[in-house]
């Protein structure tokens, strides 16, 4: 089969430095072929140098790019305009970024359906809108008018691919495309790109961290290091029995169910691509290296469907590499650190001329919690179900409307906030968006530890630069600003910035959706570490649930503003009672399908909080809502061991 897409000898330069060095691979049409590998190793710098949107100073210093019979490279940019987002699209990282914040959702999609086909006027609106539905964007006529700030990071992620998919591309480049949503969003963005894939036969570029998401869309995978492609074979034969030992480490360093030991760290770090580099470039990190490896570069090995650049390829011992440590998590029988009672943020909905109000968003309605010191709260839940702003509304970030908060035996008000800054922190889903882009990080970190007499002045300097080498960072990293670092890296020093003036409570809002799994694993030692060390208190927002399990002590699942489910990590994982809980259980991908539970597809969109349903807010969506459902919001079901749920349907089972 001739490939849609053959990329040669790749090499792409900013400045000096070789950031895509000699990458070879191809992608046939109806085929996804998915690029892996940690922050830094060119995944990403690959993918817009196929687009050629390289940064100022980057360019293709050689190897050749085929679109079917099209010479990318060669191309005139007046051509590449109508290549680029037509033949070839691409669904960016980092949505807020690529969306233009002062021009509506609507007419940016309207914008790519006129350029690519033609649609203009009611029928491109209509084409719009069909494009939101397919993504999964609830109220999408109403989502047509809106600004990318008025949306969550779920939903801004979305409105990229549907644009990315306006021009009807032929191959799809797809930059995490997924990092942002949750597992039940995820899986009908995945379902659609799969459908789209099989029924237009698209090729299809999937960079991601997420190996379940490969296990399950990939059908050929490539694995990338520091500019160069060191493994790759078919998704069966790659996941049976990774060979490089760089992919092997990655699979090590995956939370799996039932892990309660430390996870397997890959040490040091993807070395600066502007040095000399010499042998093979994963050597100082290679537990399995032999003198040959720092004097000679890999050339590509066969193994039967797989090629690997490694001088040990097919000798590697099948034994992981993870190292187990004993860890007992000691248990700490006090008072909570965090009561919240009946929290609710609702936001008034103003119209007319003088501005009079109509209706009210009921982003949080009735939520209680508690957090003991030592202890995790995963909170966990689809995008636009009040999860971010349970978080910001603790830290009176968002003014709630009803209920308290107590930290630490006291009553946070509006008049002893400042009690709250010195004890509770909060790492931002978006780290661009929540970094000062003038400010330097080591001025970041030192902002907070100032403000707040965080140990002697003379000493805030070197533990700033122990922080930063602990969250995985090089040594020169206090010195740069947040626009030289990688999406991952930039998460990284959102999470030091977090803990430079050590809380007592931390509120991670998706901490580690932009990592690879490699640094994820670094971030999620580290926090246990500190929790084990400081007996910190994590609020821990996010969709992975493969974090959720490994790091979590509860879970609160949440659904349009309210908790429908509490208990146990392992119970409420394991043996998920609610109808929800059990379609967000089931919708997470595995690497291991097999004994893996069918997936639960869940029926139309999650309802507008500005207009929840009566009874159960479930009800439209479940399978198994009957009259009452319909009518009443159900009390709470004791399950016993602290496991409860809001559901008729598991009252009446017990």
């Amino acid at each position: 089969m001739k490939p849609l897409l053959r990329v040669e000898n790749l090499v792409t330069r900013i400045g000096v430095a070789r950031v895509v060095d000699g990458v070879s691979f191809h992608v046939a049409a109806g085929e996804t072929y998915a690029l892996l590998g940690e922050s830094g190793c060119g995944k990403s710098m690959t993918a817009l140098s196929l687009m050629r949107l390289l940064p100022d100073g980057g360019r293709i210093a050689s190897g050749t790019v085929r679109l079917d019979e099209t010479d990318v490279p060669a191309l005139p940019e007046r051509d590449m305009r109508r290549v680029r987002g037509g033949k070839m699209a691409m669904v960016f990282q980092e949505p807020m970024l690529a969306l233009n914040p002062v021009i509506k959702v609507g007419d940016q999609i309207g914008e790519a359906l006129a350029l690519h086909r033609g649609l203009g006027g009611r029928v491109a609106r209509d084409a719009a809108r069909a494009l939101l539905d397919s993504v999964g964007v609830p109220d999408a006529a109403r989502r047509l008018d809106t600004y990318p700030f008025e949306l969550s990071g779920g939903l801004r992620q979305r409105m990229m691919i549907a644009m990315a998919l306006a021009g009807d591309p032929e191959l799809l480049i797809a930059d995490e495309p997924t990092t942002a949503l949750d597992v039940t969003i995820q899986a009908q963005v995945l379902d659609v790109l799969r459908r789209l894939r099989t029924e237009r036969r698209m090729g299809m570029l999937l960079i991601t961290h997420d190996l379940g998401v490969v296990a399950e869309n990939a059908d050929r995978v490539g694995v990338m290091y520091a500019g160069e492609l060191v493994e790759e074979g078919a998704r069966g034969a790659f996941f049976a029995a990774p060979q490089h030992p760089y992919s092997r480490m990655l699979f090590e360093a995956l939370p799996r169910p039932g892990d309660a030991g430390r996870l397997a760290t890959i040490p040091g770090q993807v070395p600066r691509l502007d040095a000399a580099l010499s042998g093979c470039r994963f050597t100082p990190r290679c537990p399995f290296a032999i003198a040959r490896c720092s004097s000679e570069s890999p050339g590509w090995q066969d193994l039967g469907g797989q090629r690997v650049r490694c001088h040990l390829a097919g000798m590697l011992p099948m034994a992981g590499v993870r190292e187990r440590v004993a860890h007992a998590a000691t248990e700490r029988a006090s008072r909570p650190l965090l009561q919240v009672d009946g929290l609710k943020v609702h936001f008034p909905i103003r119209r007319g001329f003088i501005q009079r109000t109509v209706g009210h968003v009921r982003a949080v309605d009735d939520v209680a919690l508690s957090i003991e010191a030592g202890r995790t709260l995963a909170l966990v839940g689809e995008s636009g179900c009040g999860k971010t702003t349970v978080g910001k509304a603790l830290l009176r970030l968002i003014e709630p409307t009803a209920g308290s908060v107590v930290l630490g035996g006291e009553t946070i008000t509006a008049r002893n906030a400042s009690t709250l800054r010195r004890q509770a922190q909060m790492v931002f889903q978006d780290p661009f968006s929540s970094l000062n882009p003038r400010m330097r990080v080591v001025d970041a970190l030192l902002e907070g530890m100032d403000a707040l007499a965080v140990g002697a002045p003379a000493t805030r300097r070197d533990a700033v630069a122990r922080l930063l080498r602990q969250v995985g960072l090089p040594d020169d990293a206090g010195d740069r600003y947040p626009h030289a670092f990688s999406g991952g890296q930039r998460q990284r020093i959102a999470i030091a910035r977090a803990l430079a003036v050590s809380p007592r409570l931390v509120i991670c809002d998706e901490p580690t959706s932009a990592l690879d799994v490699s640094v994820q694993a670094q971030i999620l030692n580290l926090l246990k570490d500190l929790q084990d060390e400081l007996g910190l208190a994590y609020l821990f927002i996010t969709h992975n649930l493969a974090v959720v399990d490994y790091l979590a002590h509860d879970v609160a699942v949440m659904y349009l503003g309210r908790i429908v489910e509490q208990g146990p990590a392992g119970e409420v994982l394991r043996a998920p009672r609610h109808p929800y809980t059990q379609a967000l259980v089931s919708a997470v991908p595995r690497i291991e399908p097999q004994g893996a539970p069918a997936i639960i597809r869940v029926a139309g969109d999650q309802p507008s909080p500005l207009n929840p349903p009566p009874g159960c807010h479930f009800h439209p969506r479940c399978p198994h809502a009957s009259a009452v459902c319909r009518q009443i919001y159900p009390e709470r079901t004791d399950l016993g061991g602290g496991h409860w749920t809001r559901c008729h349907w598991v009252a009446g089972q017990t």
